[in-house]
C-alpha cells in the first residue's frame, strides 16, 4: 500500500478493456513566478481503469487540482509540464495543441469544477450555457436539436421542469441546482473519464449526498471512470474504491480506500486522518500545546481528542449571553409586477447560548440559520420576537446603542478572503475595529494588534503583509484576531471553517477552543457540517424550514436524535460507517 508509483491502483476493473483508461507516469509540473520556477508536481504516477473511481486527497497546495488541470491541459498560463506522460484512452496528452485537446475535452474527458457560481456566466441564461456545451461537443446540429439535447442534459442532471429552468439565470438557482448544471455539462457527451474537482464542497450534507448519489448512478450506467478531487476523507472513502494521498506535489501513499483509512502507513496520512472530524469525534478542549512557531497541532494529541471518549457533558447553568425568544423573520418576495408573497425564513425560534459555551445552529441551506445569525448581529431587523445580548434587548435599541453593543459581539464569516480588505495590511485590518470605536491612540492600537496576533498564533511580522500573501488558514486566524480586537463576550461564527482543508480546519478549531477557555468567550456556531459540530459544540439546535425542530446537548443529538430530519442529517455525514484509524 506504500508503493507511491500506484501499482496498487492498477488492478483490472473491467475485463473488456485491455489496459488502464488513464495512465500517468512520472509527471512533473512547475509554475514560473517572480521568484523563479516553483515545482508543483514531482514525479507522480497512477492508473485509473474503466468504471473505477479514484480519489485524490490532501491539504490545500498539495497538488490535487494541479493534477486535474494538467490531465486536460488547462494549467494556468505560467504553468507547464516539464516531464512525464499522460495517456487517456491510449492517446498521449502531453504535447497536444489546444485544437487537438478540444476533441478530447467533453467527448473523452468530462470536467466538473468546484465553484458553480464562478464557473457559470452570471449574465447568460443556464439554457444558453448548456446549449453552448452541446454545440461545442457536436452532440446536435440544428437549433431545435441543440435545445432538445440541452433540456435532456438538465433532466439527466436531476433538475425538474428542465424546459422552464433553461430560461433562468445562475443566481436564480440554489447551490445544489448550479452544481447539477455543471455535472450535466460535464457528462453531456457521455465521456469515458470524468474529473470532479471538489464538486460538492460548498453544499450541505443532504444535498451533497443526493447529488453524489445521482452522479454515481450516471457514471455507473456508462461505465465512466472518475477522478474525484477532495479534501474530505470521509467523502473520498465513501465514494471511491481507491485513494491517492498527495503532499507537497508528491504521492505519499495510495491504496484501497477503507484499508488506507483503517491502517495508514505514512505520517502525513495519519495526520490527515487524525484531523478529520467524524461521528466518533468528541468535543475539543482548550490546550496551549503547539509546536515552536505555534502554527501546527500535535496530531497525536488531536487524534486522542477526536476519538477518545470525553466526560459526560451536562447542560450549563451559567447565565445566557445570547437569548432568542419567539424570533420571526418574514420576507416579501416579489412575484411579478407589484405582487408580493410572504416568505417566513425564521419562524418563532427560541434558544439560549450560555456564557462561555458553544451552541451549534445546524440545518440544510435555506433552513433559516444564517438569517437568524444576521438578526442576532443586528444586520437584519426581525419581524417579531426578542434578541437579548449580554443582558441588552435589541428591540427598540438606538443606533448608538447598537454601535456600542457591537464591541461586545463580533462575527467571523465563511470566506476569510472576501471578508478581509485586500488593499489594507493585516495590521490595519485587525486594528480597524479599535479605530472605528475610538479606542486608544495609534501606539496603543499597534501594541494591541501584536497581542492579538500572538493570541491567534501568528508571527508579529504578518502585520505588514496583505491578505493575498497569506494561506486560507492564516487569513481565518486574522479574521478571528479582528473579531477579538474589542474584547467581545460573544462571537458569531457563520460557516467559519467550511472553506478550509482538514488540517487547517483542525488548527482553527483548536484555536477557537483555546481562546474560549482563556477568554471565557461565548460562541454561536452556524454550520451545515455536523461532523465539525461534534468537535466544537456543547449544545445543538437543529433548524428545518425556519423552525427549531430539536435541541439538546451534543451527545444527546448525535447519540439519540429523536426527529427524522435530524436523523437524516446525521445519516448523510460522509464516512459515518468507516472505522477510522486511531
Amino acid at each position: 500500500m506504500n508503493d507511491v508509483t500506484m501499482e496498487v491502483l492498477s488492478r483490472k476493473s473491467n475485463e473488456d478493456h485491455d489496459g488502464p483508461l488513464v495512465e500517468v507516469k512520472d509527471l512533473e509540473v512547475s509554475f514560473q513566478t517572480l521568484g523563479g520556477s516553483v515545482s508543483a508536481l514531482r514525479g507522480i504516477s497512477f492508473e485509473i481503469w474503466p468504471g473505477e473511481t479514484v480519489a485524490i486527497v490532501g491539504e490545500s497546495g498539495s497538488g490535487k487540482s494541479t493534477t486535474a488541470t494538467a490531465l486536460i491541459n488547462l494549467l494556468p498560463s505560467n504553468g507547464s509540464i516539464g516531464a512525464g506522460s499522460i495517456k487517456i484512452d491510449g492517446r498521449e496528452m502531453v504535447g497536444l495543441s489546444q485544437d487537438q485537446m478540444a476533441s478530447v475535452r467533453g467527448k473523452i474527458v468530462g470536467y466538473v469544477p468546484q465553484d458553480p457560481m464562478s464557473n457559470l456566466n452570471p449574465v447568460w441564461s443556464v439554457g444558453f450555457q448548456v446549449e453552448e456545451a452541446v454545440r461545442a461537443n457536436g452532440l446536435a446540429h440544428t437549433r431545435k436539436e441543440i435545445k432538445a439535447r440541452a433540456v435532456e442534459v438538465l433532466k439527466e442532471a436531476g433538475l425538474g421542469d428542465a424546459a422552464r429552468r433553461m430560461k433562468q439565470f445562475p443566481h436564480q438557482f440554489s447551490g445544489g441546482m448550479r452544481q447539477r448544471v455543471l455535472i450535466g455539462i460535464g457528462l453531456a457527451a457521455d465521456p469515458k473519464f470524468l474529473i470532479a474537482d471538489e464538486p460538492t464542497s460548498a453544499l450541505d450534507v443532504t444535498v451533497q449526498k443526493t447529488i453524489l448519489d445521482h452522479l454515481a448512478t450516471l457514471t455507473r450506467e456508462n461505465n465512466t471512470a472518475v477522478l474525484f478531487i477532495t479534501h474530505d476523507l470521509g467523502l473520498a472513502a465513501e465514494r471511491a474504491t481507491k485513494l491517492i494521498v498527495m503532499h507537497r506535489g508528491k504521492i505519499v501513499e495510495a491504496g484501497p480506500s477503507v484499508e488506507l483509512l483503517e491502517n495508514p502507513q505514512h505520517p502525513y496520512t495519519k495526520s490527515l486522518i487524525a484531523a478529520a472530524p467524524s461521528l466518533a469525534s468528541r468535543r475539543i478542549r482548550g490546550s496551549s500545546a503547539s509546536d515552536d512557531d505555534g502554527t501546527t497541532l500535535d496530531m497525536a494529541r488531536l487524534a486522542a481528542q477526536h476519538h477518545e471518549s470525553a466526560e459526560e457533558h451536562h447542560v450549563s447553568t451559567a447565565p445566557a449571553s445570547i437569548e432568542v425568544v419567539n424570533l420571526t423573520k418574514v420576507f416579501a418576495i416579489r412575484k411579478g409586477g407589484f405582487r408580493t408573497e410572504p416568505l417566513t425564513a425564521v419562524d418563532n425560534v427560541s434558544f439560549k447560548v450560555h456564557k462561555g459555551s458553544t451552541l451549534a445552529l445546524v440545518g440544510e441551506s435555506g433552513s433559516g440559520k444564517t438569517t437568524a445569525a444576521r438578526m442576532i448581529l443586528g444586520l437584519e431587523p426581525p419581524t417579531s420576537g426578542d434578541i437579548i445580548i449580554a443582558g441588552t434587548n435589541l428591540n427598540g435599541i438606538s443606533r448608538k446603542g447598537m454601535f456600542n453593543l457591537r464591541s461586545r459581539m463580533q462575527p467571523v464569516f465563511q470566506d476569510p478572503y472576501a471578508s478581509l480588505d485586500p488593499q489594507r495590511s493585516i495590521g490595519a485590518i485587525i486594528g480597524e475595529p479599535m479605530r472605528v470605536h475610538g479606542i486608544s491612540d495609534r501606539p496603543t492600537r499597534l501594541a494591541r494588534v501584536k497581542e492579538l496576533l500572538d493570541q491567534v498564533s501568528l508571527p508579529e511580522s504578518i502585520a505588514e503583509r496583505y491578505p493575498n500573501e497569506l494561506s486560507g488558514g492564516q487569513r481565518q486566524r486574522v479574521a478571528v484576531a479582528r473579531a477579538l480586537a474589542l474584547k467581545p463576550e460573544v462571537v458569531v461564527l457563520d460557516e467559519a471553517v467550511s472553506a478550509l482543508d482538514v488540517l487547517v480546519q483542525a488548527q482553527v478549531l483548536q484555536l477557537l477552543a483555546d481562546l474560549q477557555e482563556d477568554l471565557g468567550l461565548t460562541y454561536l456556531f452556524i454550520t451545515h457540517d455536523l461532523a465539525v459540530v461534534r468537535l466544537v459544540a456543547d449544545e445543538v439546535a437543529v433548524m428545518e424550514d425556519g423552525k427549531i425542530v430539536e435541541t439538546g446537548t451534543t451527545d444527546e443529538i448525535f447519540d439519540n436524535a429523536q426527529m427524522p430530519y435530524t436523523q437524516r442529517l446525521l445519516e448523510a455525514i460522509p464516512g459515518a460507517g468507516i472505522k477510522w484509524a486511531s
